[in-house]
């Protein structure tokens, strides 16, 4: 049975060698075993990436070691027995408070990577590797540790900056400009995960802009250099030296590489890392609009072609949006000179534009582009919630109900509003039942749903409704865009078929 194997795999290291032979006469660019340049960056940059060290005091639970109390059940049979045998002796942890064990507290430690920016003592990391420590501390190349101090936090992007005071000359790096990436471009990534020396690996920029869906600003910079646990926070370069991206995460079934890692790209880090030296905090732009994307039913029934940009399904009432005159149905085509693709787009450009900004925004509204001047405001906490304004209003008219779209509609009545807890301030006709076996039902909409345009018209009964449907079959249009709220008057477009 050896000798069976081992037959085979000579065979296949003999046509190994013969193929490389073969290639060898063809002459094998430099750069298929990989760029010379890398032992070069390695030793330029190692000594300004470090080791971050950080620990976390945290309570015990039920004593230390395996003196433990198990957790049971509320009502175990066993409860009884171990809530006394355990309150009744000292665990080798656990002290003795009113006649009970009380668990000492316990230190837990973690180990990611970072690396220097500025030879003052400048280091930026991932948020998740310092996130909720007590202690910090920054490891050199060399093994020197150092105490270090929080700068400042942006949970959205996932870094940080820290700050130490140095007892010798560092050696920093700077960053480069990661919109020069080009796919398949050999980059280096440095981490330093257990603080034994800075690790090398190399690979290629697999994919730019990558949403992952791990935040709202996400354009990752997809590499198949390996990154390993304890290389979060740690420097992607190029081939000149230059800092390109931080490595965040990787996808992996066992947490180890499979060469799918994410970095956030130098361009991002960049402006992070300025605002939370300068503020200790993050000061991003905000257009108060509420955006989706632009499906081609949507685009079709806007008249956009291509499909592109970002609809407006909201203006905040007292947002930067409002007073320029931007309202829900523009689409945002083009931000302070950059194009906006799509959503995302425009929630990146917007976060990067500094507060109190004007920029123009180009909008496509009713098929032609019109230019708004806005004047920036300042992103706020999103856990602050704004009180709904409620006004008096005479009850509607009397109720009829009318099918259309396959969806069964009513005006607004007093007790509609009552049964489907709809506020005061949401206007339109609601949908009291839909069709299952139509379009509204695939795009969800639901019974309780208030139907505020058609067309980008108001509408307030189910006779206007069916009234625009006619008329855009009669158009030959084959869809149509109703702005659609729910019952707390939050707003989103929805294109349906009229055919």
């Amino acid at each position: 049975m050896t000798a069976a194997t081992i037959a085979p795999t000579r065979l296949r290291l003999g046509l190994a060698a013969l193929a490389v032979g073969v290639f060898s006469a063809l002459g094998t660019p430099a750069y298929a075993r990989g760029p010379d340049g890398i032992a070069d960056v390695a030793e330029k940059v190692i000594d300004a990436v470090v080791n971050i060290s950080t620990s976390q005091t945290v309570e015990a639970k039920g004593g230390g070691g395996g003196n433990a109390m198990p957790q049971l059940p509320p009502g175990s049979p066993f409860e009884e027995f171990f809530d006394d045998f355990f309150k009744n002796r000292k665990g080798p942890g656990g002290g003795s408070k009113g006649g009970e064990n009380s668990p000492a507290p316990r230190k837990t430690n973690s180990l990611g990577s970072g690396f220097i920016i500025d030879t003052s003592g400048v280091v930026v990391t991932n948020n998740h590797v310092i996130a909720d420590a007590d202690e910090i501390n920054v490891i050199l190349n060399d093994g020197t540790k150092i105490k270090a101090e929080l700068v400042g936090v942006d949970k959205k992007t996932d870094l940080a900056v820290l700050k130490f005071k140095p007892s010798k000359p560092l050696v920093s790096v700077k960053f480069g400009d990661s919109d020069k990436l080009r796919l398949g471009d050999w980059v280096v990534a440095i981490g330093n995960p257990f603080s034994l020396g800075g690790t090398v690996t190399a690979g290629i920029v697999s994919a730019k802009n990558r949403d992952i869906s791990s935040g709202p600003y996400d354009s990752y910079i997809q590499t198949d250099a390996s990154i390993n646990r304890g290389n979060s926070g740690g420097p992607l370069f190029n081939l000149d030296g230059d800092v390109i991206g931080v490595n965040t995460l990787i996808i992996s079934p066992s947490g180890g590489s499979i060469g799918i890692g994410f970095a956030v790209p130098s361009k991002t880090v960049a402006g992070v890392v300025d605002q939370l030296r300068q503020f200790g905090e993050l000061r991003r732009g905000w257009l108060g609009v509420r955006i989706q994307s632009v499906t081609d039913e949507i685009a079709e029934s806007l008249n956009i072609k291509p499909p592109r940009g970002a609809l407006v399904a909201g203006v905040d009432d007292k947002g930067p949006a409002k007073p320029a005159g931007i309202e829900p149905g523009d689409v945002v085509v083009k931000f302070d000179g950059k194009d906006v693709k799509d959503p995302k787009d425009l929630s990146r450009v917007v976060a990067d534009t500094a507060v109190g900004k004007e920029v123009d925004v180009v909008i496509i509204r009713k098929g032609q582009e019109e230019t708004k001047k806005v004047m920036l405001g300042r992103l706020q906490d999103p856990d602050k919630v704004q009180a709904a304004v409620k006004t008096d209003e005479p009850a509607p008219e009397k109720t009829v109900t009318q099918k259309a779209l396959g969806l069964d509609l009513a005006a607004l009545s007093k007790d509609l509003r009552t049964r489907y807890k709809i506020k005061d301030s949401v206007k339109g006709v609601v949908v009291t039942n839909v069709d299952a076996n139509s379009d509204a039902a695939e795009k969800r909409l639901s019974a309780g749903d208030v139907i505020v345009e058609v067309a980008q018209e108001s509408v307030s009964s189910g006779a206007d409704i069916q009234k625009r449907v006619d008329q855009l079959k009669k158009d030959g249009k084959k869809s149509v865009l109703l702005l659609v709220s729910n019952a707390d008057g939050e707003l989103r477009f929805v294109a349906l078929s009229v055919q």
